[in-house]
Formats: structure tokens, C-alpha cells, sequence
């Protein structure tokens, strides 16, 4: 009999899938309309480190902390904000002086921002900035330092400061 709260393991094959150990994640990959654009989007706007091509196979390899994604070309382009669509999202931790830079440049650059949350309760607390890349990739910038209690200004005022 399990604990209240815990999960019944998975099978497949016959085979627990708790009987694996993943170490890591190697990388995750984002697809994208135009690798220049998001060499540029990714290395130029937000500091990613610009590791290189992967050959002639349509993507480009770019690092930030400990971590390597793997930009994609779409066979089809994706034009459309629809794409963003839901809650897939990739997140970035930075910090309180990072995210109000963000907010300015953001403005300044006409990065599309679909929002600023700050999040008292739940895994990831802290103030979120929502924004897409120009493929459309919905993308979030987290400072986990705000908490409950301190301002709550809006977008457009960080961005004006």
C-alpha cells in the first residue's frame, strides 16, 4: 500500500521505469523560424554564450549556467503569436538587477511581453516576466529574490524608471 500522496510507479515493458536513473539533462532544444534572428535574439538580447552551429543540421547550440539548448530550425515557420499559445514556457533564473535591465531593454527593443506575475506561493516563487522571442517561443525571466509584501509595480513602470 502506498503513502497518502504517493505515486503508483510506471510500468513499461514489464519494467518499473523507477528502476532507471537519469543523471541530467544533456540539453533541450527550442525550435525556431530563423537561427541569425535567434542567434542574435538569444546571444545579443539576453547574454547566452553562442557555442556554435551542430553542422549544416539546422541547429545552433548556445549555453547559459551549466545548461546547453539547442536552437532548431522549423521546417515550417511558425508566424504567428497562436504558437505562444498555453502554458509551455521556458524559464530562466536572473537577478533583481538583471530583471529590471530586462523590463527597460525589453521596452526599448520592442520584445513582445505577454506579462509580469509575482508569485507568493507555489514551487517557483518570485516576480516572472513572460515574454516570446521573435519565433514565437513563449519565455520567462524568474527573480526568485521578491517576495510577498514588497512593490508590485507594473511592467511599464520598471520599464520607465
Amino acid at each position: 500500500m502506498l503513502a497518502y500522496g504517493a505515486i503508483e510507479p510506471t510500468f513499461y515493458g514489464g519494467a518499473a521505469m523507477s528502476e532507471l536513473k537519469v543523471e541530467g539533462v544533456t540539453q533541450w532544444s527550442m525550435p525556431v523560424n530563423d537561427l541569425d534572428e535567434s542567434e542574435r535574439f538569444f546571444g545579443d538580447l539576453l547574454g547566452f554564450n553562442l557555442r556554435g552551429r551542430l553542422g549544416t543540421s539546422g541547429m545552433t547550440c548556445v549555453s547559459v549556467g551549466d545548461n546547453d539548448i539547442l536552437l532548431c530550425q522549423r521546417e515550417t515557420p511558425v508566424d504567428s503569436e497562436r504558437a505562444g499559445e498555453g502554458t509551455v514556457h521556458h524559464s530562466f533564473t536572473v537577478s533583481p538587477e538583471t530583471f529590471e535591465r530586462a523590463c527597460k531593454v525589453f521596452y526599448e527593443q520592442k520584445v513582445d511581453v505577454s506579462g509580469l506575475v509575482y508569485r507568493a506561493q507555489g514551487f517557483f516563487t518570485g516576480r516572472e516576466l513572460y515574454f516570446f522571442d521573435p519565433s514565437w517561443n513563449r519565455l520567462e525571466l524568474r527573480d526568485p529574490t521578491w517576495v510577498k509584501g514588497m512593490p508590485e509595480p507594473p511592467f511599464e513602470e520598471i520599464a520607465k524608471a
